[in-house]
């Protein structure tokens, strides 16, 4: 007898479509730490072996923050790595859970809506200005344009959250997807094991 599956949800589409782009943009992230790294060791070298620094070393690694800060933020909010307050939370169930989840995230909403808009705006003048760094002159706006991005991706994974949690606070007895649930620190290890290890386990205690 064959057996059937049900076809995805709307949220499982909409969870499952964001997550590439998380994937990409944290492993952005990871790469320009890595190449901070490699630049750091170079300038180690060329600074003490051959007395010739890297021109415009500073500005580069001023240049790499916004990358290094904000790529990978979706990502930890899809998994649950932010650090979050559950001294109050871990104790709530149901329905009560759901409602507490559905105003945090409302309030995440609003804060990284007004951070798209205004860093949105320092973009947009540092490219009309053609605003560089003060030592080799690099173009300062490539690495503010990233800033919006990141958190418009940012605010597109809060949208799935609380729609997930709106779900849920509605029916408490449907599957927890596109929601992040409270997990024991051994939970939660095992599941960063299986993370690395590029296995099925589930995702910062998501279903």
């Amino acid at each position: 007898m064959a057996i059937t599956t049900s076809p995805p949800t709307r949220l499982e589409k909409a969870d499952k479509a964001l997550s590439p782009f998380e994937d990409m943009a944290n492993m952005l992230a990871a790469l320009a730490i890595f190449l901070l790294m490699v630049l750091g060791v170079l300038q180690i070298v060329m600074r003490t072996v051959f007395n010739k620094p890297i021109t415009g070393y500073i500005d580069l690694v001023e240049l790499s923050m916004a990358s290094m800060a904000f790529l990978g933020a979706a990502y930890c909010q899809r998994v649950g790595a932010h650090i979050r307050m559950e001294l109050i939370v871990a104790n709530l169930r149901g329905r009560a859970l759901w409602a507490v989840e559905i105003f945090g995230t409302l309030v995440a909403l609003f804060i990284i809506g007004v951070l798209i808009y205004y860093s949105a705006g320092h973009f947009w003048r540092s490219f009309t200005l053609g605003d560089t760094t003060i030592d080799a002159e690099f173009p300062v706006w490539p690495s503010k344009l990233l800033v919006p991005i990141a958190f418009s991706l940012w605010f597109l994974r809060l949208l799935v959250q609380l729609w997930g949690a709106i779900r849920l606070f509605v029916n408490p007895d449907l599957d927890t997807t596109g929601v992040v649930l409270i997990k024991e620190v051994a939970e939660q290890a095992q599941d960063e094991i299986h993370e690395v290890m590029g296995d099925s386990a589930d995702e910062g205690g998501r279903s």
